[in-house]
């Protein structure tokens, strides 16, 4: 007797059956990082160094698409129904390599997608890249553990701990949203001023803090 027939048959209405009893997924909402439009300020004299900006290291926690959140302690969860629209690190990178854009002060600038050889090579951990809780109030935290290097003998020029503390003017992921916006554009701007320094500084040769 062959069976194969109605095996294939009770599997078939199992699988149908099981369609109709799992929960639907709900669709989240996409949230990109917002940016505050901002022209670039006068510089007085032009950088003639490449720039390579790498994609921070971070952890599982934070690396990934969820708006983070800390609710309390140390417990760490993140938004339902909300999602970023790219891994946390790749939207700080992109913020990064968006303010270098605007400042224009250097000769060129790329990402660790095209992996270009260049004579500064920007990189780091992403410690923070959340919104805590503090006394009932949620405020956005990212706090950046930047190296600079030299492209040429891979030696550091310079480290630096970037945390970025900004308040959020309500409890709704909207708001929440926006402030992370906000903190991405002073941590932008303070990384390059930075790196400027630095590599008026030290030219990517020497080491220091």
């Amino acid at each position: 007797m062959n069976l194969r027939p109605c095996c294939a048959v009770i599997t078939l209405g199992l699988l149908l059956g099981g369609c109709s009893i799992l929960p639907r997924n709900e669709t989240p909402e996409v949230y990109l990082l917002p940016t505050t439009a901002t022209e670039a300020a006068p510089h007085q004299a032009a950088l003639h160094e490449s720039v390579r900006i790498d994609t921070p290291q971070a952890g599982r926690a934070l690396d990934n698409d969820r708006i983070a959140v800390v609710p309390q302690g140390n417990v760490i969860t993140s938004y339902a129904g909300a999602r970023w629209s790219d891994r946390a690190p790749r939207l700080l990178r992109d913020r990064l390599l968006d303010a270098f854009r605007t400042d224009g002060r250097f000769a060129a600038l790329s990402s660790d997608d095209a992996q270009l050889r260049a004579d500064l090579e920007l990189t780091g951990d992403l410690r923070a890249f959340q919104a805590e809780y503090v006394q009932g109030v949620p405020v956005v935290v990212i706090r950046y553990d930047a190296q600079l290097a030299s492209g040429r003998s891979r030696k550091i020029v310079a480290t630096h701990r970037f945390d970025i503390r900004q308040p959020v003017a309500g409890k709704e992921v909207p708001q929440v949203v926006t402030a992370f916006g906000q903190a991405g554009d002073k941590l932008a701007d303070q990384v390059v001023s930075w790196v400027s320094k630095s590599a008026t500084q030290n030219n990517g040769t020497e080491e220091v803090n």
